[in-house]
């Protein structure tokens, strides 16, 4: 009985040392949450007894500023968490080691209209080739046209014609652009006294049947003009010179066709199957196949409806992801390009003459172009010809004759196309532009899912990651300061990325752990 006395009186001395300790531990937690005191209980054994000695845990601290992607998670948030950040924390997202842009050197004249890459392909073992992925790729070559490549992949290019659209879904909305007809390097004010940049048009509604009946008539009217043009020559015309540009004829194009759903355009959607992978609407190393919900006409399919003269005017693509375009013909497109490395110039036009360069409708004038020594990729994508649109080319293309187009984008994980991406999600930011593609959710996900091999890409996702660490526990801690109630927010399928209803700016959420790599922490 003593024993047991003396055991007891040993157990009760080290709860209440154990209860010190807690206290104390409580205490230091009470002061704020940078005072943690991390504490290790080490357990002794001597003969039959069992102690613990209290050992402090001494946590190496690194100040914001020194923090890299070399440190560990845990390193990140303890920096954070010491960190003393006023007001909004505006750290980009990109590496600067990558964001520097190459020098400009200036270019003669005569080699301002460089040639188009084009590439025929001999046969489908070609088209499977990893060269033209790397070709396709490169950030050297800011347009690919791969000629008829859908000869060489026996693609069924009628399933896309306007007979087997309205077949299969006459009822299909489709959105109209009326605009005027003009050549294709000419850009007339509405008054046609002179060029300009602003390319308007207006927006109207119908369906591909509708459509297709004034696509066909439209071919009919032509045939007809054709033969009065050749009986009759107005003489007085021919003399005068005009000084002011007539104004050319109303047309209207069929535009943003969607063909995402699997039931209703399943054949179509199949025969794509046959295209090589990195050209496919879904693929494992496409960044869009991670984006986790639709992106209508960038991880689905979009068609196009066209007569003579209809336009699509100057744009990048939406975040400077790449992509895929085929014309299904009868009659041809006309393409104009312009490398990634001009897109600022083009901006400051498009400044100049008052148009939104990412909101706005404009089509630049060549001699603008030429004159500030941009070089112009100028070709004729014919039927069953691929145009491949390299990560951040500007672009603007006409149609020369009656003709469908399918489209889509793509994002091959390489160092190129995630860097222009990622530029474009921050330039965005700051034009407050919503950003189609939610890049820090997407960059989650890749990591999630892929195993990034390339050392630079490997990099730049990684500091992004860093980045949008820091992002989340800062903006967590200012708002726990505050006194806001945080609460978790768990992701369904399918579900998009949430965006300020004031700002459209991409919400950030809490990566999650385990199998739930979506979940996150909503504001």
């Amino acid at each position: 009985r003593p024993r047991q006395q003396e055991a007891r009186g040993q157990k009760g001395e080290e709860e209440a040392q154990g209860q010190g300790r807690l206290l104390l531990f409580l205490k230091a937690l009470s002061d704020g949450p940078p005072k943690e005191l991390k504490i290790r209980l080490i357990k002794v054994e001597s003969g039959d007894r069992e102690t613990f000695i209290a050992s402090e845990v001494e946590e190496k601290r690194i100040p914001l500023k020194e923090i890299s992607i070399k440190n560990s998670a845990s390193e990140i948030i303890r920096s954070c968490r010491t960190a003393r950040v006023k007001g909004k924390f505006r750290e980009s997202y990109l590496l600067p080691a990558f964001s520097v842009k190459p020098s400009m050197d200036p270019i003669p004249r005569e080699k301002l209209n460089p040639p188009t890459p084009s590439i025929y392909l001999e046969s489908k073992r070609d088209a499977f080739s990893p060269v033209l992925l790397q070709f396709c790729t490169d950030s050297k070559n800011p347009v690919t046209v791969i000629r008829g490549l859908a000869g060489s992949l026996r693609l069924n290019l009628g399933l896309f014609s306007t007979k087997s659209l309205v077949e299969a879904n006459a009822d299909q909305a489709v959105e109209v652009r009326t605009q005027v007809q003009q050549p294709a390097d000419e850009n007339w004010d509405p008054s046609g006294t002179g060029q300009t940049w602003p390319c308007e048009s207006s927006r109207s509604y119908t369906t591909i049947a509708k459509y297709a009946q004034y696509q066909a008539s439209s071919f009919q009217e032509s045939l007809q003009e054709k033969g009065s043009d050749e009986e009759e020559e107005d003489e007085d015309v021919k003399k005068s010179l005009p000084s002011s540009k007539a104004v050319g004829k109303i047309i209207k194009f069929g535009t943003n066709i969607d063909l995402s759903d699997p039931k209703r355009w399943k054949p179509q959607l199949q025969e794509l199957q046959k295209l090589p992978a990195f050209m496919r609407v879904a693929s494992s190393g496409n960044m869009l196949s991670h984006v986790g919900h639709t992106i209508l006409g960038m991880n689905t399919v979009q068609l196009y409806m066209k007569v003579p003269g209809s336009r699509t005017p100057g744009h990048q693509e939406n975040n400077n992801f790449c992509s895929v375009n085929i014309n299904i013909g009868p009659g041809d497109c006309e393409w104009f390009c312009v490398h990634e490395n001009y897109w600022e110039a083009i901006n400051d036009f498009c400044e100049k003459h008052g148009v939104d360069y990412l909101t706005g409708s404009w089509w630049p004038v060549l001699e603008d172009l030429y004159n500030a020594n941009i070089p112009v990729y100028r070709f004729i994508q014919r039927p069953g010809d691929l145009v491949w649109i390299n990560a951040g080319t500007v672009h603007w293309v006409q149609a020369v004759g009656w003709c469908n187009n399918i489209a889509w984008n793509v994002g091959p994980l390489n160092a190129y196309q995630y860097q222009v991406a990622l530029e474009r999600f921050e330039w965005n930011e700051v034009k407050k532009v919503k950003s189609i593609v939610p890049m820090i959710h997407v960059s989650w996900n890749v990591a999630h899912t892929l195993k990034v091999t390339d050392p630079d890409t490997y990099k730049m996702i990684k500091h992004c990651l860093l980045q949008s660490m820091k992002h989340i526990q800062i903006l967590r801690d200012q708002l726990v300061a505050e006194g806001k109630k945080i609460s978790y927010q768990s992701r369904v399928k399918d579900e998009p990325a949430y965006y300020c209803n004031e700002c459209d700016v991409s919400v950030r959420r809490a990566p999650g752990r385990g199998s739930k790599p979506h979940a996150g922490l909503g504001a």
